[in-house]
């Protein structure tokens, strides 16, 4: 699923400018992803533009979040600690962390590991047409291992 929600990031400016479902499905699959990633993909981010689009009331900047047994289990312990790293970045409102929550939570299987966690976030971004700044797109895009010291 995530090599499908990657390449979609890769090849389209946002995900309107992406062909309709049947369109799109026969492409990823000329490609040569498998029917049921593809199908896992356009389902999630069916479920992100749904999200993303509808009203929900945010949540106060002062509000504590306690996260749900479900959620825990889908983020493990490294996609937590990052989740909290790019809130108190002020990257992700309050708002945005409960969008970026519920696509972990819908990923099908879990515990999602941080280098596709780092994926749903720049997906939930990609979705809004919003970019984040560089140091963020850094961090969201670069393995820890392939990163130079100065």
């Amino acid at each position: 699923m995530f090599d499908v929600l990657v390449y979609l990031y890769e090849h389209y400016w946002r995900p309107d400018a992406c062909p309709e479902s049947d369109l799109l499905m026969r492409k990823l699959s000329a490609v040569g992803f498998e029917e049921e990633e593809i199908s896992e993909a356009l389902a999630w981010l069916d479920g992100l533009q749904t999200v993303t689009h509808d009203e929900v009331i945010a949540p106060s900047d002062r509000a504590s979040r306690v996260f749900a047994e479900p959620e825990l289990e889908r983020l493990g312990p490294e996609a937590l600690g990052f989740l909290q790293f790019l809130e108190s970045a002020g990257v992700l409102t309050p708002m945005l962390r409960e969008v970026v929550l519920d696509r972990v939570v819908a990923v099908p299987r879990g515990p999602v590991a941080l280098e596709d966690f780092k994926i749903l976030v720049l997906l939930v971004f990609w979705s809004l047409g919003e970019e984040p700044d560089a140091l963020i797109l850094d961090e969201l895009f670069v393995d820890d291992e392939d990163r130079l010291i100065h």
